[in-house]
């Protein structure tokens, strides 16, 4: 196993605590791990979390300014959005909206 397999299985530990309705960022996934500069692999493993066997809410998980920008990942032009809104998430040119009030901060939610 490459040291990277097993810091993407620890981000996909911390993706599937992100609650319903809730989004965290890269950076703050990346934060929480002890890897402040490695918002970018955070990005490598949500990209590719579809081929795990446990499902990652990866729609969850956005750029600091709220960016859908792993949008391009997902099957469907809309998928992300689409996914987002199911949760009750409003997303405006692929931005959300009311950042603040859905941001889940894993730093001062997790232990």
């Amino acid at each position: 196993m490459k040291e990277s397999d097993n810091f993407f299985e620890k981000v996909y530990q911390v993706a599937r605590l992100i609650p319903y309705g809730k989004v965290t960022s890269y950076g703050s996934i990346a934060n929480y791990l002890g890897a402040a500069r490695s918002s970018r692999m955070v990005g490598w493993a949500m990209n590719n979390s579809h081929a795990q066997k446990k499902e990652v809410p990866a729609h969850r998980v956005v750029n600091k300014n709220g960016i859908l920008t792993g949008k391009h990942h997902f099957n469907g032009t809309n998928l992300m959005q689409q996914l987002l809104e199911n949760e009750g998430i409003i997303v405006i040119d692929n931005q959300i909206q009311e950042l603040e009030k859905v941001f889940w901060n894993p730093m001062k939610e997790l232990p």
